[in-house]
């Protein structure tokens, strides 16, 4: 069962180290030795209704004390400014100025990115500002409760426009669902200087990039990515690092929807020191890529041990899964996915709450896998967690087979819900799978031979259990 959580929202996933430093200083005085990040760019730690005496002697902070989300965070794609692909006319500064002009705090998901970069999802929002090729115009996207779908806005945004038309659809967002109509009342409320665009938002695929480690950054500068594996972010070492901050001249520190942070502009006559600080805390800062590209609920400990034991597999195995991504999430919890490809849990029926079953889980994958197609496809439903590992390598050599093609891959190769039953070798010890198609790189065994031609001295190449101990099984 996952914990209660409170909220520090944090607009636009920026804040500058001696705002990160009194979080810190907060955090310790709740008793707090880590906090966590959420996937809307937030500050996460346990909620105490005794909490609430302590956090407000931080008015500069807006924390969420009531644990009913009657407010939202403001996601944006500043932390991929000037690092990641970019529409040619946002910078950084654009980012940092709309967001200095959100006056209240948005009960409605607000979204401001830019299409050309993937680090930030561009249509989890309910109000989702995304960039134009037109200088300092935006498309809008709304996905607003109870109005039964997407709709777009009629014209583009003008850039200083967002945060006054943000809080003017929250006015008048409930008093109708249709599109024209909140459009008139909108204007009848502001001035705006909207844009007419003919050309509909069109948003060409990219591979996910990666985001961690030291990289360059122009001639003379750096950034950092950093990730912890479990989203438990000691407060000693970010300490430290806020102070490193301080001391190199690096302004802001950015919190990304996958619960790792970024700092941009490090001079490199800095770069020394940081790595100096990073080897002195143990701070691992490339982590493979293949466990780099999830996300998982917070504060989930069975999704996190899933996903360790996929990625053991993958790695066992030599799977590439770069520029694919991959959630885990309750069925019965849906929001708004924002990977490649998703791994569902089923509810446990009720008809037997009083009996210990395994869980069974759905795979879904997006059309072209391309998250922002918002099109989720069925590939395999109520599957036992043994079938995820193999179903997930199908599903990256489909990736891999297709990318670049301009056509759908569904077309070429259809997917349905039943997939043909086939048949493997299973560890009993440790439910390892033995599978001739991928062989046991481990072992040295190369992909293409047939478990009966294994030597008889092979092992399980996790737990070591004999040969002898594996049962032909269908999956």
């Amino acid at each position: 069962m996952r914990s209660k959580l409170q909220r520090i929202f944090i607009k636009g996933g920026v804040l500058s180290p001696g705002e990160l430093k009194q979080i810190i200083k907060m955090a310790e005085s709740l008793g707090l030795s880590t906090i966590k990040f959420g996937s809307r760019q937030d500050i996460l730690f346990p909620y105490k209704e005794t909490n609430k005496e302590i956090t407000d002697q931080y008015p500069n902070f807006v924390i969420d004390n009531s644990l009913k989300r009657n407010y939202q965070n403001i996601v944006c794609s500043y932390v991929s400014a000037d690092i990641l692909p970019s529409t040619a006319w946002l910078k950084g500064s654009t980012y940092l100025y709309i967001l200095e002009q959100f006056r209240y705090t948005p009960t409605l998901k607000v979204n401001i990115t830019d299409p050309k970069q993937q680090l930030v999802p561009l249509f989890n929002g309910q109000i989702n500002f995304i960039a134009s090729e037109n200088e300092d115009y935006w498309y809008l996207n709304l996905n607003l409760p109870n109005w039964g779908g997407e709709v777009d806005y009629p014209v583009l945004i003008y850039s200083w426009d967002i945060p006054k038309i943000a809080e003017a659809i929250e006015e008048f967002y409930e008093e109708t669902t249709d599109i024209k109509l909140l459009f008139d009342l909108i204007n009848e409320k502001i001035e705006t200087n909207n844009k007419t665009y003919d050309t509909k938002l069109d948003i060409p695929f990219h591979p996910f990039p990666y985001y961690e480690g030291m990289n360059k950054m122009g001639v003379s500068e750096y950034w950092l990515g950093l990730y912890w594996r479990n989203n438990e972010y000691d407060l000693t070492f970010l300490k430290e690092f806020c102070d490193f901050c301080l001391e190199s001249r690096v302004g802001k520190i950015c919190i990304t929807p996958w619960k790792s942070f970024i700092i941009k502009g490090l001079n490199k006559k800095y770069k020394l020191g940081l790595e100096k600080l990073l080897g002195r805390k143990g701070i691992n800062v490339r982590h493979s890529s293949l466990e780099l590209n999830w996300h998982l609920p917070v504060d989930d400990k069975e999704a996190l041990e899933l996903k360790k034991f996929i990625v053991r597999n993958f790695d066992q195995n030599d799977i590439s899964t770069y520029g694919l991504t991959f959630g885990i999430d309750d069925r019965e919890n849906r929001e708004t996915y924002f990977t490649s490809t998703v791994i569902e849990k089923n509810k446990v029926p009720t008809i037997v709450k009083d009996f210990q079953i395994r869980p069974t889980y759905n795979l879904l994958y997006c059309k072209n896998f391309n998250p922002n197609t918002k099109a989720y496809i069925s590939y395999a439903q109520d599957v036992d967690k043994m079938e995820l590992p193999g179903l997930l390598m199908e599903l990256s050599k489909l990736y891999f087979e297709h990318l670049g093609e301009e056509t759908d891959a569904t077309d070429k190769e259809k997917t349905t819900e039943t997939k043909a039953a086939k048949e493997v070798y299973q560890c009993s010890a440790c439910m390892t799978v033995y599978d001739s198609d991928y062989g046991d790189s481990i072992a040295n065994i190369e992909s293409g031979v047939l478990f009966e031609n294994l030597p008889s001295n092979y092992k399980c190449s996790v737990c070591e259990a004999l040969k002898d101990t594996y049962k032909l099984v269908k999956i």
